[in-house]
């Protein structure tokens, strides 16, 4: 009996990783947006795994989303989860030890940055992220005037004025900061909200706002500790730039000479990485009547957005860079009733993928007819 070994091929299904090479494969999988069609094509095969590690699409994929995703310059395992764990390298995968090491790092790599992104694109709960206050560029009275106030709704409490208060300038450019630690190390931020103060028991009831607000993003150079923040007794050390490393920053927002809560929207989600946010006001309005100087006055400060993976993820600062850490004994366990992924449908996913970015029209159609089936 002679077989069609063309036709029984073609009929099994043709692996096109291995057809069309590396380089263009690498160009067909990049072509893929929704990062579960990603994690389907690398449960296909172990050559589809490979690649997809190899080429380090998932971070390419979170790179597209958030650039600032560029800072990592790689990715930490926690000390006791590493130690205890074997991560299930055998001879199949790996023939050597180092060799074993790489592919438990590219393992290790597409697992953590298919989880970030997968957190970076689910439905979001924007909700306060101020944990603490770090400090003030100044105070003119503290604690009774201090950063700390600014964390209470409004401009009264418990029937007392609160406010944070700038010291005075005769100079109205001088600028002001606020400086805060959020409840996570990686927190995508939407939108920051403000709240001049108006001195009720000032002739006038004059508004102590600024001419323009600006928001910077960062990691502190070395880990806050407790004593760093701000408390009744202590009016915080850690304000000056250099203590931390400034990822991104806001243009101006132009601010209303208003005592109401208004609101600084990014022009786009933002991932603040290393939890610190820095609000800077430039440009001053208002003298105070008793001592002929500017100051600035806010009475609330909120940073709207979602932390993410507190408990898996976090942020640390190497010689390097930016070290993105990973605590994989906090993972939630994995739903051992799936059996495998549904990736029947990914050869026209991929098809959708690349007529939408019109890479498709620089392969060999008939050649991707073939592996990939019959364009839909």
């Amino acid at each position: 009996m002679v077989v069609d070994e063309e036709g029984h091929a073609a009929a099994t299904g043709v692996d096109f990783v291995e057809r069309l090479g590396p380089d263009a494969s690498a160009i067909v999988f990049a072509a893929l947006r929704d990062p579960a069609d990603l994690a389907r094509a690398a449960a296909v095969s172990r050559s589809w795994r490979t690649l997809v590690m190899a080429v380090h699409l998932s971070k390419i994929q979170c790179l597209r989303l958030f650039p600032e995703v560029s800072c990592f310059t790689r990715i930490e395992q926690s000390a006791t989860s590493a130690s205890s764990s074997n991560n299930g390298v055998n001879e199949e995968d790996a023939g050597s030890t180092a060799t074993a090491t790489a592919w438990e790092n590219h393992k290790r790599e597409q697992w953590v940055y298919m989880r970030l992104v997968h957190a970076l694109l689910s439905d979001r709960t924007w909700k306060g992220c101020i944990a603490a206050c770090i400090g003030a560029s100044s105070t003119d009275n503290f604690p009774e005037e201090g950063i700390q106030n600014t964390l209470v709704p409004g401009d009264h409490m418990n029937d007392m004025e609160s406010y944070w208060s700038s010291g005075g300038q005769e100079d109205p450019g001088v600028p002001e900061f606020l400086v805060y630690k959020l409840c996570s190390d990686l927190c995508l931020i939407d939108e920051i909200r403000i709240q001049p103060f108006r001195a009720y028991q000032q002739p006038g009831h004059p508004i102590y706002s600024a001419r323009y607000v600006r928001v910077s993003f960062g990691c502190p150079k070395l880990p806050l500790r407790l004593e760093d923040l701000v408390s009744e007794e202590n009016e915080g050390q850690l304000t000056a730039d250099d203590n931390y490393i400034w990822m991104y920053t806001s243009s101006e927002f132009p601010m209303l000479q208003k005592n109401v809560l208004q609101s600084f929207k990014l022009p786009r989600p933002v991932l603040c990485i290393g939890g610190v946010v820095k609000v800077e006001f430039r440009g001053r309005i208002q003298k105070q009547v008793y001592d002929d100087l500017y100051y600035i006055c806010v009475a609330h400060v909120q940073v709207l957005g979602t932390p993410l993976l507190p408990q898996e993820l976090g942020a640390a600062p190497s010689e390097d860079g930016i070290v993105l850490k990973y605590f994989p004994e906090h993972e939630p366990p994995q739903d051992s009733g799936c059996s495998r992924p549904k990736w029947h449908d990914i050869e026209a996913r991929i098809w959708r993928a690349l007529k939408a970015t019109g890479q498709v029209i620089g392969f060999n159609q008939e050649l991707l007819s073939r592996l990939l089936g019959p364009s839909v």
